[in-house]
C-alpha cells in the first residue's frame, strides 16, 4: 500500500470532544492509588541507585542518561525525602500516559467512550501499574513513547509538518532518560516509508524537528562518546546474558505486560489500523509495531520495550470493543467487558502493587520479581552495621565500607548513616565513577556481597563472613543471604585495585 492510499488528509475530519471531566476521574483515582500504596514496601534497588545518582549530577551515567536521576532528585526535593516524595513524580508520569493513551485513541476517531475506556485499559494494564507505582527509566520512557506516537499520528492525520517541531523535542528529551526511543522513531519513520502518508517525510518540518531533536540530546550523547559509549557496553552485556532468555519469553510477554484478558482489543486495534478506511493514513503503526518486535528479537531486548506500541493498539481497539459491546443483545457483552476490565485490574494489581503481606509475595514474584526487590534494605543495613562493629574502634578511620553492586551501595548510602556507617563505595556501574577511596584507607574492609558473588573477596586479604542478611520476611530477593564479609585490607593499593573492581553488569 503506498502514499496514494494513505493520504494525510483523509484523516483531517474533526475530532470528538476531550472528555474531560470522566477522564479527569479516572486519573485522578489512578493517582490516589499509586499514591496511597507508594510507602507500602520500601524502596527498590533503582531507586536507591538514582537518588545516590541524583547527588552526583552529570551529563550521563555508565548505564543511563541523566533524567531519572534529575528527576528523582527533584522529586525529593518538591514532595519530600521519603519514599512517598519519590515516587510522586513516576505517579504524575504514570497519569500524564494514561491521558495521552485517551488522546491517541482520539486522535484515531474516538469518541467520549472510547477515550475513556482507553484510559481505563492503560491504567490497568500490567506494565502501567508497575513503572507507576516507582521511579525507572521504565516510567518515563512510557510517557515519552505515548507522547511522540501521538504527535507522531497528529503530522499523519493532518498533514501539517508542525508537529515535527514537537515529535522532536519530546524525543530529544527522551534520550536524555533512554535511548530506546531510537528505536520507536526509526520503526515509524522506516513504516511510513513502506506504506506512507510518505509526504509527510519531505516537510522542513520534518528536518527542523530532528535537528531539535539533536540538539535536545546532545549533552547525554557528547558525554557517551567521551566515555566511548558505555552505556552500548552495559546493554551488549545484558544481551549476551539474557538475550537468549529475552527472546524465548517476547511473545508470551506480549499477551501478558497489559493483560491476557486485553489481548482482544489491541489485536482488534492492530486489525482497524491495517486494513480500516478511516484510519488508513494512520497504517504505519499496524506495520510499526511487528517490526519493532522483530528488532527487539534481533537485538535480544526485553518484551517490554514493545508496550508503549501495545498502548497505541490498545487505544485504537476501544471504538470497535464499543461498538461490538453495543451491538449485542441485551447486557451480556457489557457484562463481559467489565468482567474483563474488573479481573485485569485485580490480577495485575496483585502482580504489580504492593496490596500483598510481604511474606505472600512467592506467586507474584514468580511473574514480577521487582516485586521483591522493594524489601530487606534497612535489615541489610543492619547486618552491615553488626559487621563495622566487628572492627575495632582504633582502626575505623583507616576502613573502608565496600558493596557488590549499587543496590546495595544505594542502600547502604541511605540506611547507613543512621546506623554510624561511613559512606560505602562499590565498583558497581557509575559508582565506580564516584571513588575509589583514598590509599590511606589501608585498614579492614566490610564487604556486603550477594551469597554468589564470592569472587570478589580475592581482590582482599583474610576474608571471613561475620554476618548475614536476613530480610524478615522469607522473600527470596537478590539480598536474601547476602554475605557481609570482615576482610584485613585490601590486596593493593586501591588507585591499583580500583580498575579490577569496576564492572557494569
Amino acid at each position: 500500500m503506498g502514499e496514494d492510499d494513505a493520504r494525510p488528509e483523509q484523516g483531517a475530519a474533526a475530532l470528538a470532544p476531550v472528555a474531560r471531566r470522566p477522564l479527569l476521574c479516572v486519573v485522578a483515582a489512578y493517582a490516589a492509588v499509586l499514591t496511597a500504596l507508594s510507602a507500602r514496601y520500601g524502596f527498590h534497588r533503582d531507586e536507591l541507585y538514582f537518588l545516590a545518582a541524583g547527588h552526583h549530577l552529570d551529563r550521563g551515567y555508565v548505564d543511563q542518561p541523566p533524567l531519572t536521576p534529575l528527576l528523582a532528585r527533584a522529586s525529593t526535593g518538591f514532595f519530600g525525602d521519603s519514599l512517598a516524595g519519590l515516587r510522586a513524580v513516576a505517579t504524575l508520569a504514570a497519569s500524564a500516559t494514561v491521558l495521552v493513551a485517551a488522546l491517541v485513541a482520539r486522535e484515531l476517531g474516538g469518541g467520549r467512550g472510547a477515550q475513556v475506556l482507553a484510559a481505563v485499559l492503560t491504567a490497568l494494564g500490567a506494565q502501567a501499574l508497575a513503572v507507576g507505582h516507582m521511579v525507572s527509566t521504565a516510567t518515563f520512557d512510557l510517557l515519552v513513547w505515548a507522547m511522540v506516537s501521538w504527535l507522531v499520528l497528529r503530522v499523519l492525520r493532518t498533514g501539517d509538518g508542525r508537529w515535527w517541531l514537537a515529535a522532536g523535542a519530546v524525543t530529544g528529551i527522551g534520550v536524555q532518560n533512554k535511548f530506546l526511543v531510537v528505536l520507536l522513531v526509526a520503526v515509524l519513520l522506516a513504516s511510513i516509508v513502506w506504506v506512507g502518508p510518505r509526504r509527510v517525510l519531505f516537510s522542513g518540518w520534518f528536518l527542523v524537528g530532528c535537528a531539535v531533536a539533536l540538539v535536545l540530546a546532545a549533552p547525554t550523547l557528547w558525554w557517551q562518546a567521551a566515555h566511548d559509549w558505555p552505556q552500548f557496553t552495559v546493554a551488549r552485556g545484558i544481551s549476551e546474558d539474557d538475550g537468549a532468555e529475552n527472546r524465548a519469553l517476547l511473545l508470551p510477554q506480549q499477551l501478558i505486560y497489559l493483560s491476557p484478558l486485553f489481548v482482544p482489543a489491541w489485536v482488534a486495534g492492530w486489525l482497524r489500523l491495517w486494513r480500516a478506511p478511516d484510519v488508513r493514513w494512520a497504517r504505519a503503526f499496524a506495520v510499526a509495531y511487528p517490526l519493532l518486535c522483530a528488532v527487539v528479537l534481533l537485538l535480544g531486548g526485553k518484551g517490554y520495550y514493545t508496550v508503549p506500541l501495545l498502548v497505541v493498539l490498545l487505544a485504537a481497539g476501544c471504538e470497535p470493543v464499543l461498538r461490538w459491546a453495543r451491538a449485542g443483545a441485551g447486557a451480556a457483552r457489557w457484562s463481559l467487558l467489565t468482567a474483563a476490565v474488573v479481573v485485569s485490574a485485580v490480577v495485575n494489581a496483585v502482580i504489580t502493587l504492593p496490596v500483598l503481606p510481604p511474606s505472600a509475595l512467592a506467586v507474584p514474584m514468580a511473574l514480577n520479581k521487582e516485586q521483591g526487590e522493594q524489601l530487606g534494605w534497612p535489615e541489610l543495613a543492619d547486618a552491615a552495621r553488626r559487621g563495622w562493629d566487628r572492627i575495632p574502634r582504633r582502626d575505623r578511620s583507616r576502613a573502608v565500607l565496600f558493596t557488590g553492586n549499587y543496590g546495595e551501595a544505594g542502600a547502604l548510602a541511605r540506611y547507613g548513616p543512621a546506623r554510624g556507617l561511613p559512606v560505602p563505595y562499590s565498583g558497581h556501574m557509575s559508582y565506580a565513577d564516584w571513588g575509589p577511596p583514598p590509599d590511606s584507607a589501608n585498614g579492614p574492609v566490610l564487604l556486603v556481597r550477594t551469597a554468589d558473588a564470592s569472587g570478589i573477596d580475592r581482590h582482599f586479604t583474610g576474608c571471613r563472613t561475620v554476618a548475614r542478611v536476613d530480610n524478615g520476611h522469607d522473600v527470596e530477593n537478590e539480598e536474601q543471604g547476602a554475605a557481609v564479609v570482615l576482610c584485613d585490607g585490601p590486596a593493593r593499593r586501591w588507585s591499583v585495585l580500583w580498575p579490577s573492581l569496576r564492572h557494569a553488569y
